[in-house]
């Protein structure tokens, strides 16, 4: 027997393609819709509604259905209450649980409507506590635990998509996903301003790193951004950090001198030379404040005592001792840094950028600087559709960007 329903969706629904995309899921996923009403916005800066009847073939098909619209910000017009299952084992979720979106969040039970905490993609929502002191939550399926209570089916879940900010004179902050033919001056202004605004309001800025930040020159223009105070968390995996630390201690990366653009004699072994000083020293903060390690981005992040979270792979070197080797501590690691950041930077790296991604709520500005277009495309088709992109060479971003927000870099 088939089953519907009817939901709702606003926003800039025309000029965003958003209500093209919701009709091309629910064929997708087999269903079919009948538009009931839509309200065009009649000024450029007006929303539009637009309320539809989805049918799927079944309950359970239209449940998955109407969790795949919940990502493109689609709620049931009559949501009803909230259903749970318990969990029998640990690291699995019950049948049809609830998958997350990285939307606000809020769930409806015993009549009430519940913020749910630290939204992010890919989880279930836990209901923990009772009656006044009941809380919901997200988590991965990595840590749930044996009779745990987990959201199951769409029933009673609304999902909120931030509003899109415009700046005066109708320029809006980073518009297009990926921008690679506007006036680069005004994307970087456009990105320190937002930097500065999430100091201003007590908030942190998140970087995400990777090793093309050294290649390209761009160390010393990261170093004087950490030094003022606008580097407060880094994500990276073991290049970034292995490189900088060689290109502190012997001038190169990857055995290229940085100051010639060539390769040095013996420079091959440069990058595993490193890694064995800092392992010999016993950490990366060891070999500070041993006066081993005496410059470079690491040695900034550790002299101002910042955040910084290296996850590795399979490909990795050594690795450094201060890399999480097993993924699983090294995600519960990065989502232990997420309170308070305000702005995310992210420059040079696909795969750390992606994994940022997928736990950044979408109420986080998120700005990725890359050479390759497709790098903020998949972050986009991954589900962070919060995510802006700048099509250049990092190391010319990170000059403009430290020039921006550090006057005395500027000025040197």
């Amino acid at each position: 027997m088939q089953a519907s329903e009817t939901v709702e969706i606003s926003g800039h629904l025309m000029d965003t393609g958003i209500l093209s995309r919701v009709l091309d899921d629910i064929r997708e996923y087999g269903g079919d819709y009948v538009i009931d009403k839509f309200v065009v916005g009649h000024d450029a800066g007006d929303v539009s509604r637009a309320t539809i009847t989805v049918t799927a073939e079944d309950d359970e098909a239209l449940q998955r259905l109407l969790m795949r619209l919940q990502t493109r910000g689609v709620n049931q017009v009559d949501p009803g209450e909230a259903e749970t299952s318990v969990c029998e084992q640990d690291g699995v979720f019950p049948d049809f649980f609830y998958s997350t979106t990285n939307l606000d969040t809020r769930v409806r039970l015993g009549g009430r409507w519940l913020q749910v905490d630290n939204p992010e993609m890919d989880c279930g929502l836990i209901v923990d506590g009772e009656d006044a002191s009941v809380r919901v939550y997200t988590l991965p399926m990595a840590d749930v635990k044996a009779g745990m209570r987990v959201v199951c089916g769409a029933s009673g879940i609304k999902v909120s998509v931030p509003a899109p900010t415009k700046a005066e004179g109708g320029f809006g902050f980073m518009e297009s996903d990926v921008s690679s033919e506007k006036p680069q001056a005004v994307l970087v202004r456009q990105v320190a301003d937002g930097m500065r605004e999430a100091k201003a309001q007590g908030q942190k800025v998140l970087w995400v790193g990777g090793p093309g930040v050294v290649h390209t020159g761009a160390a010393p223009a990261m170093v004087a951004l950490v030094n003022a105070g606008f580097v407060d968390v880094l994500f990276a995996g073991n290049a970034l950090a292995t490189h900088d630390i060689e290109s502190s201690l012997y001038g190169t990366s990857l055995g290229v001198d940085l100051a010639q653009g060539r390769g040095v004699e013996h420079g091959h072994e440069h990058h595993i030379r490193a890694l064995n000083t800092i392992r010999k020293a016993g950490s990366i903060r060891a070999a500070v404040e041993s006066g081993v390690l005496t410059g470079g981005i690491m040695h900034a992040l550790v002299t101002h005592d910042k955040e910084f979270v290296l996850v590795g792979s399979v490909r990795d070197d050594g690795p450094l001792p201060d890399v999480y080797t097993d993924v699983i501590d090294g995600q519960r690691a990065m989502r232990g840094q997420l309170k308070d950041v305000g702005f995310c930077l992210m420059v040079a790296t696909m795969l750390h950028s992606v994994a940022t991604g997928n736990i950044l709520p979408a109420s986080i500005p998120l700005v990725c600087v890359d050479i390759n277009p497709a790098t903020v495309t998949k972050l986009a088709d991954r589900g962070s559709s919060q995510a802006r992109g700048i099509v250049t060479d990092v190391g010319l971003f990170l000059e403009q960007l430290a020039g921006e927000l550090v006057p005395e870099y500027r000025a040197r």
